[in-house]
């Protein structure tokens, strides 16, 4: 589960940057910029989720 998780966000990583990229080329940063805080916001999302799941299974195990 941790390295589908790795995988996903190296490909959002990947979608970004080439974005980012044809972006900046295309005169458009302001575009560019937003693109990369999507991303960014997407990522943190999963990574949230993720540290949800730990407090839980943490929360279970003590009896909490």
């Amino acid at each position: 589960m941790e390295i589908d998780l790795i995988f996903r966000i190296a490909g959002i990583g990947i979608i970004v940057a080439v974005l980012n990229q044809l972006l900046i080329r295309s005169g458009r940063e302001e575009q560019a910029m937003m693109t990369t805080l999507a991303g960014l916001i997407v990522v943190l999302t999963m990574i949230l989720y993720q540290i949800q799941d730990l407090f839980d299974a943490v929360k279970t195990m003590f009896g909490f």
